[in-house]
């Protein structure tokens, strides 16, 4: 078993054998192309037009109090807690239960913290309107900081490291939703941003005429709205949860023990590195299929593949940590005495949870790129302009395996 520092705690990793993974993902991704190619001529996903209208209408104002509440309790545990972050309950709250939790409740009930986001509370009177050029580009620069935060810091669990990165964000969130409202939020907060786009895997969420629907996930990925910093954003995701695993590699972890400062800059160069490896291997591709199906623009379009492949690696990555971390969470918040169970969940299902995830969600990215390909591109060119799109598919899986093998 391996362990992997993050943040707090560990995440447990133990692999199946590599042949049987490699041989089902590459099989999963070969099949799903011929088969999409040969049976699937026309676009079949309505996004923001799907769904079956449900009536059931949560209560937003009393959840987003609750919300607030616990923001304050995280941050007395920050301010008055231990120092020790071992029986600091504020470091697992924002790390284990916030972040990581924040991904099967996003899957599961749709864009949740848009529902519970305590700045929202705040009244929508925008002074001015928000630039389309700004899109999600302060989502992604939000992003990178928390992620940087989380995995290169030199304390990242300490309680003054998370209290000034609160700090920060709230005084950037505040600002922008005096400045531009609401709309400020939808954009700009990164941690609305991401759960939103996770949401959009999910069963619930929301037609354009603002029906709360029963939806496939295929369809709420066709109703990501290309914009300004999407694919930053994805790319930041895929990136920080592709450096996350890579920097469990022994040479790596040898390289990072050269004194707080060279491994602060070691890291965040690794970590830059991985987002733009991934922002470029996605951009060359992407170009190849626009100049074979002979179409521009294509980036932010097909950015919503990415979204899948993204939660993928996010499950596959941090669902042990989830398991295991959550229960000391539990047990420093009512202050119980216990240990933490870290078999509570077998190696076989930890390894069959990371592998079916990578995969799954590279076969779903398969599936919504090749329905806007032939929704885009000329019948003549729509198969032959996703070949580009299937080679990167094929690149974040192998990638992605290995560094789940790696870790």
């Amino acid at each position: 078993m391996n362990v992997l520092a993050h943040g707090v705690g560990s995440r447990s990793d133990l692999p199946i054998p590599e042949f049987y993974a490699y041989a089902g993902a590459f099989a999963a991704l070969v099949v799903s192309f011929l088969a999409l190619g040969l049976l699937w001529a026309d676009s079949r996903f309505r996004g923001a037009e799907a769904g079956v209208p449900i009536r059931v209408s949560p209560p937003a104002r009393p959840l987003r109090v609750v919300s607030l509440l616990l923001l304050v309790y995280t941050l007395g545990w920050l301010v008055a807690g231990p120092a020790r972050t071992e029986a600091n309950a504020g470091p697992y709250l924002v790390y284990v239960v916030f972040w990581v939790g924040l991904v099967p409740a996003s899957l599961l009930f749709g864009p949740v913290w848009r529902l519970l986001n305590p700045f929202r509370l705040l009244p929508d009177r925008a002074r001015r309107p928000l630039p389309a050029r700004l899109g999600h580009w302060p989502a992604a620069a939000g992003l990178l900081a928390f992620t940087w935060v989380e995995l290169v810091s030199p304390e990242p669990a300490a309680p003054a490291t998370l209290l000034a990165f609160l700090a920060l964000h709230g005084a950037v969130q505040l600002t922008g939703t005096l400045v531009y409202g609401h709309a400020w939020l939808e954009r700009g907060d990164p941690f609305e941003v991401y759960s939103t786009l996770v949401g959009h895997l999910s069963p619930v969420g929301r037609r354009s005429d603002g029906a709360l629907v029963l939806r496939s996930p295929f369809n709420g990925l066709d109703a990501i709205v290309p914009a300004p910093g999407l694919v930053a954003t994805v790319c930041v995701l895929l990136g920080s949860t592709g450096y996350d695993g890579f920097s469990s590699a022994p040479f790596w972890v040898d390289a990072l023990q050269s004194g707080p400062l060279g491994r602060t800059v070691l890291g965040t160069a690794g970590l830059l590195a991985a987002i733009v490896a991934v922002a470029v291997l996605y951009a060359a591709c992407i170009g190849a299929a626009g100049l074979i199906g002979g179409a521009r623009g294509m980036s932010p379009r097909f950015a919503h593949s990415l979204v899948p492949i993204a939660v993928g690696y996010l499950v596959a990555h941090y669902f042990s940590l989830l398991v295991i971390e959550g229960q000391r969470a539990f047990l420093l918040v009512f202050g119980l005495d216990g240990e933490v169970d870290l078999e509570i969940v077998g190696p076989g299902v930890i390894a069959t949870v990371q592998v079916l995830a990578v995969i799954g969600g590279h076969v779903v990215g398969v599936v919504a790129a090749h329905d806007r390909s032939v929704r885009l591109l000329p019948p003549a060119r729509a198969v032959a302009g996703q070949i580009p799109l299937f080679v990167l598919m094929v690149c974040y899986t192998l990638g992605g395996l290995t560094l789940l093998f790696a870790a």
